[in-house]
């Protein structure tokens, strides 16, 4: 039952609304497990053209067609899995929205949900006509529907116009929006900058006089905590009971979980905090006074879909509350502050607050992989065998797939690595000695909902080991270290570490990614496996369709592409139109290869390499709209497409 329930006044209302909502849930599941085709959820709910949407649900692999509201039909789109497709909204959805429909060639499911339609609307900004901006400073954008924003474009140093890409932006939300101006990377001068929106809005910004920051000092997000769960698994998901109640310490009452010092209540009523939780599938979310006489935002539930829930990618989420001038906040001190519903576990409520750090240093996350897995498709899946098992070099027997230095392995016995891996649905992943008599940890296997598994939001995850002082540690010389279960592929052993880099912070280049290989493509070959095509000409012979403003950053400015070389000592790399018209970077015949233009094959010292692709006024990037862009050759694999910033 996924309607906003009444408050009743009495406990006994209370329990019955719980058991009425558990009873729905589980028809509710129960019943899309045995329809076959059905949508359970979409997000973003509300839309404006060309806007990334995911819809979850089931029978999903014999998709034919989406129909939006006012009949518009879309047959291009993703099926990721039977449960999920990433489609892109189009044009002439009805103004006053209405549901979606997925058919099959056997049927349809409606959505129960209602899709709408935004616009961008902006009304003000932090800064006026004529300020300055300095780099580092953050500029704030208020209006409506800001969720629609995908990019902010300024000048570089050069003069040439920028993007930062709505990934990169500091905060956005539907009312405000704050992106950071570049530090250094910034045009020295006054100009106007825009706004750009998925809908093909351009929207000016007040001309600013910019300045590069002279200074080696660094922003930093300072996370002040105001309660933390105790025992999350103790305490339990919110259960339309008063479990996480809180209140203030003039007023404690003994029903809360916790009282909060007085100053820290009043700055709660007129300052932005955040909750931070884990949830299930389906989350309700009801912010209310403990008498459930007020309700925050505006007597509304904060469902699964709500723009307001700001996914971290790790399994965990946060809203930003905003009580300010709301009856919430004016008659919390008498009733507490209570967080209800259902499908979530709070975790901890803290403010959140910029400073800015003196000194030329920053501090950078330094990755050392000590293996990769050199053919993820031809060694396959884990399953309950031997493939995934590594020795020391002091005692190989020929059976694992690698053996690994004395030192590192010395180091994996004693300090904390990770294992990057792609999988399916379900994971069991099992992490034994080879003998299969010491497991790690605490002789548990590690599966699918176990937060030890981090998802990286790109298709891979990764977990973080700590053998220090276990039994597998202890045993590992002679007896291995093996990865063994089902429904994962290891692709990469690494240790991480934060180091302090001298420099102004935030300075060192970083990448953004265009495209990542899942792995299903294969090696190159002199084939169209490889085609990229723009958004706004895909053909559906492409491995990867880019964002509009994406394609044309590619078009006049470096990317990367890194790559493996899969056959020692040649490789033969040649990018062109997908019609083979136009050639980069010189005459057709002239491919890159050990023999020729090898200068610009860089080692990354890895095992991987990248080239940097400049099309900017070659005939290539003339044609690539209408023919897209194409990589082949023969003797390596493709593994990314990125720039760097």
């Amino acid at each position: 039952m996924k309607h906003i329930i009444n408050y009743l006044g009495t406990l006994l209302a209370v329990v019955l609304i719980g058991s009425a909502f558990t009873a729905c849930s589980e028809d509710d599941d129960n019943g899309s497990a045995n329809v076959g085709l059905g949508i359970k959820t979409f997000f973003p709910t509300k839309v404006v053209t060309n806007q990334p949407m995911t819809i979850n649900g089931s029978g999903f692999d014999a998709a034919t067609e989406i129909e939006f509201p006012g009949g518009q039909k879309v047959t291009n789109f993703e099926i990721v899995s039977n449960d999920m497709i990433k489609v892109n909204a189009p044009s002439g959805i009805a103004a006053d929205g209405g549901k979606l429909v997925v058919r099959t060639a056997n049927g349809q499911a409606e959505s129960k949900q209602q899709l709408t339609l935004g616009h961008t609307q902006v009304s003000g900004f932090s800064k006026q006509e004529g300020e300055s901006a300095a780099g580092g400073e953050l500029i704030t954008v208020y209006g409506t529907d800001l969720e629609f924003i995908n990019s902010v474009e300024l000048l570089d140093p050069d003069s040439v116009p920028q993007l930062i890409d709505h990934k990169d932006f500091y905060r956005k939300g539907t009312s405000n929006l704050i992106f950071r101006v570049p530090p250094k990377n910034i045009y020295k001068g006054t100009f106007t900058g825009y706004l750009h929106t998925y809908d093909g809005q351009t929207i000016a910004l007040p001309e600013l006089a910019y300045e590069p920051s002279s200074s080696g000092g660094h922003m930093e997000i300072v996370k002040t905590i105001i309660w933390e769960n105790p025992d999350p698994d103790g305490n339990g998901p919110a259960n339309w009971n008063g479990t996480y109640r809180f209140a203030p310490e003039t007023n404690s009452t003994g029903e809360e979980i916790a009282t909060i010092p007085t100053d820290i209540w009043e700055k709660m009523k007129t300052e932005k905090f955040y909750m931070l939780a884990k949830g299930s599938d389906w989350v309700q979310m009801r912010i209310v006074t403990g008498w459930w006489n007020h309700q925050w935002p505006d007597a509304n539930d904060i469902t699964t879909g709500n723009e307001m829930i700001i996914d971290n990618g790790d399994g965990t989420y946060y809203i930003e509350l905003d009580l300010s001038g709301s009856n919430l906040a004016a008659n919390m001190d008498a009733e507490h502050l209570l967080f209800t519903g259902s499908g979530f576990t709070p975790l901890q409520i803290y403010f959140e607050e910029e400073v800015w750090v003196e000194g030329g240093g920053h501090s950078e996350i330094v990755k050392t992989s000590f293996w990769k897995n050199p053919d993820p498709d031809g060694n396959g899946p884990a399953n309950w065998n031997g493939t995934y098992r590594f020795a020391p070099e002091t005692n190989s027997t020929g059976e694992e797939i690698a053996t690994i230095p004395t030192d590192i392995w010395e180091k994996m016995k004693t300090e904390k690595f990770y294992m990057l891996a792609k999988g399916s649905d379900w994971i069991q992943m099992r992490i034994v000695t080879g003998w299969w008599n010491h497991q790690w940890p605490d002789a548990n296997d590690i599966t699918t909902g176990n937060e030890m598994i981090i998802d990286n939001g790109d298709g891979t995850y990764y977990i973080e080991l700590d053998l220090s002082g276990s039994n597998l540690a202890a045993n590992m010389d002679a007896e291995h270290l093996l990865f063994t279960g089902s429904g994962f592929t290891p692709l990469e052993l690494y240790f991480q570490e934060e180091v302090w880099v001298e420099g102004g912070g935030g300075e060192s280049a970083k990448e953004v990614a265009i495209w990542e290989n899942d792995g299903s493509l294969g090696s190159i070959s002199w084939s169209s496996v490889y085609r990229f095509a723009p958004e706004s000409n895909s053909t559906g012979e492409e491995c990867y369709t880019v964002p509009q403003d994406t394609w044309e950053k590619m078009k006049t400015g470096p990317f990367y592409i890194q790559f493996k070389i899969d056959t020692p000592d040649w490789y033969q790399i040649r990018i062109t139109t997908g019609w083979w018209g136009n050639q980069w970077p010189a005459g057709k015949e002239e491919d890159i290869t050990p023999a020729f233009m090898t200068d610009m094959v860089v080692d990354n010292g890895d095992g991987t390499y990248y080239i940097e692709v400049n099309l900017s006024g070659s005939s290539l990037a003339d044609s690539m709209d209408t023919e897209h862009l194409l990589f082949t050759g023969s003797g390596y694999t493709p593994l990314k497409l990125y720039f760097k910033e």
